[in-house]
């Protein structure tokens, strides 16, 4: 019996060590060891072959470049035709902003500069400076040139502007502020008479601020700015700032009219092509009123295509200090056309501009026309053309035009500052402006500009300027000896004799040569 066991255990052993996993019941235990198994042998037949799949090469693509099958269709160009060289593109050209659809750096009164790089947010930055030297043929012996609203001193590098500012946009919300430091920030407060009508010294307040508006956009039936504050008025067609323009002093139509107002403005566009303005001002060129009664206006700015711009500016006031009664109105109207436009040519561009300017006063004394003596006869009338052409890769350019003027009573000419006369002062008996008083002058200007880049010119010009009176700074210069002396405009008469002491001296006519390096950032 134990040995017919241990048989049994013997023989048990081997087959649970050697034994594999079968689908097949375990065979049963025997005396004799249990063969191996064979082993599965491989299907003779080969396995087929199954080609790799491989992505077709990526395109090696510039850094920030899309492929072109995601590309955004290219937006319109800005056209840039001329009246003799149509843009063929300028039927597609299209912009959401009034205006946008054109190059515009050709016109006058235009800043050429395709950027700021003072860029912040919602903050658009702006940096002028304009600095000039003077040279008067008439050589004036206190340096002083009178009968300018660009012009100052003779012989001499002065700072005309230094302008820090810049616009603000949010949200249709937006804001312009430009201040004025260097001769602008004297020169212009002189001429407005109306901070004297009252108190709190206007002139002061305002002295270096040129533009300072706030306004709101509404994006109904087109665009609609409603801005209020100090703006410029573009009455003359020419720019308040030099780098805007083709010339650096451009004729009395634009010298002697409003460079700003101070008020209320409502700009539509109700196209693409053009802009509706009103206005509701303090008056003339003025802080404040020159009587209670405001001036009113407006302009109407129309370019229906690349080449072509026409300006009309109308306004109605009150503007004689202390003469209610007396209306003035006032039209100036502007053209400019660009004939040619050749990038590759020799001649680059060659664009001209034509601005004629009426008006009058009546009551209080004076009549618009038909006058005698006893109500003389008080218009304006002038005019002004330019033409001017770029070359050298429109890095050159040259400019040449000038006009004429005929203001009786003087209501629009410069007062010259006669021992340091102002708007307000006059400078009676060397220069008067009574009812009636007699003023015609002309001018020439002759303009050459380098810019070797947008933000930056350097200009020589030659003026020639005439009146039909004696009107402009001679050599004996118009500051009396040691200084100004009593109030400003005064006759000097120390002896008490009834005869001035001193008298100014004034000349028919002024040659003048300017060098100016003029910067917009």
């Amino acid at each position: 019996m134990r040995r017919t066991l241990i048989a049994s255990i013997t023989t048990l052993v081997p087959s649970l060590a050697f034994a594999q996993p079968e689908p097949m019941p375990t065979p049963p235990p025997s005396d004799t060891a249990p063969q191996p198994q064979p082993q599965p042998q491989p299907d003779p037949s080969p396995a087929p072959t199954i080609a790799p799949t491989i992505a077709p090469p990526t395109p090696v693509m510039a850094p920030g470049t899309t492929p072109p099958s995601q590309t955004e269709p290219e937006p319109p160009p800005i056209a840039k035709g001329s009246l003799f060289r149509a843009d063929p593109n300028e039927r597609r050209a299209s912009s959401t902003d009034p205006f946008g659809w054109a190059d515009w750096t050709w016109l006058t009164g235009n800043p050429r500069t395709p950027d700021s790089p003072l860029q912040w947010g919602p903050f658009t930055g702006e940096f002028r400076l304009d600095t000039v030297m003077h040279y008067s043929f008439n050589r004036p012996k206190d340096d002083t040139i009178g009968g300018s609203s660009e012009v100052f001193r003779h012989g001499e590098n002065q700072v005309t502007q230094i302008g820090i500012g810049g616009d603000f946009n949010h949200k249709d919300v937006h804001g312009r502020l430009m201040t004025q430091f260097g001769m602008y920030s004297q020169t212009t407060p002189r001429n407005d008479p109306t901070p004297e009508r009252g108190q709190w010294n206007l002139d002061d307040a305002y002295r270096y601020i040129s533009e300072g508006y706030a306004g709101y956009r509404i994006n109904k039936l087109g665009v609609i700015n409603i801005q209020a504050g100090i703006f410029m008025s573009y009455v003359g067609l020419w720019s308040y700032y030099n780098f805007d323009n083709w010339t650096y002093q451009p004729s009395y139509v634009s010298s002697n009219t409003p460079w700003f107002f101070n008020g209320m403005r409502i700009q539509w566009f109700p196209t693409k092509k053009l802009k509706i303005e009103p206005w509701l001002v303090n008056g003339w060129q003025a802080y404040g009123r020159y009587n209670e009664q405001p001036g009113f206006g407006g302009q109407i700015l129309w370019r229906p295509t690349s080449w072509l711009s026409i300006l009309g500016n109308q306004y109605y006031g009150a503007d004689t200090l202390g003469v209610p009664d007396r209306k003035r109105i006032h039209t100036d109207d502007s053209i400019q056309i660009k004939w040619y436009e050749n990038p590759n040519g020799v001649i680059n561009r060659v664009a001209s501009t034509l601005t004629i300017d009426a008006g009058c006063e009546w009551g209080g004394g004076v009549s618009c026309y038909g006058g005698n003596a006893s109500s003389p006869s008080q218009y304006f009338l002038g005019f002004m053309a330019y033409t001017r052409a770029w070359f050298g890769d429109y890095k050159w350019g040259a400019t040449v035009g000038g006009g004429a003027i005929s203001n009786p009573g003087r209501y629009l000419v410069l007062v010259p500052p006669i021992n340091g006369a102002t708007a307000f002062s006059g400078a009676a008996p060397f220069y008067t402006y009574n009812p009636g008083d007699p003023f015609k002058a002309w001018d020439t200007q002759v303009t050459l500009d380098y810019m070797p880049r947008p933000y930056i010119t350097f200009r020589a010009e030659f003026n020639y300027r005439h009146a039909s009176i004696p009107y402009f700074s001679g050599p004996g210069g118009i500051t009396p000896p040691g200084g100004n002396q009593g109030a400003p405009g005064s006759v000097i008469d120390a002896d008490n004799d009834g005869n001035p002491d001193w008298a100014p001296d004034l000349v028919k006519s002024e040659p003048r040569l300017s060098f100016a390096m003029l910067l917009k950032l």
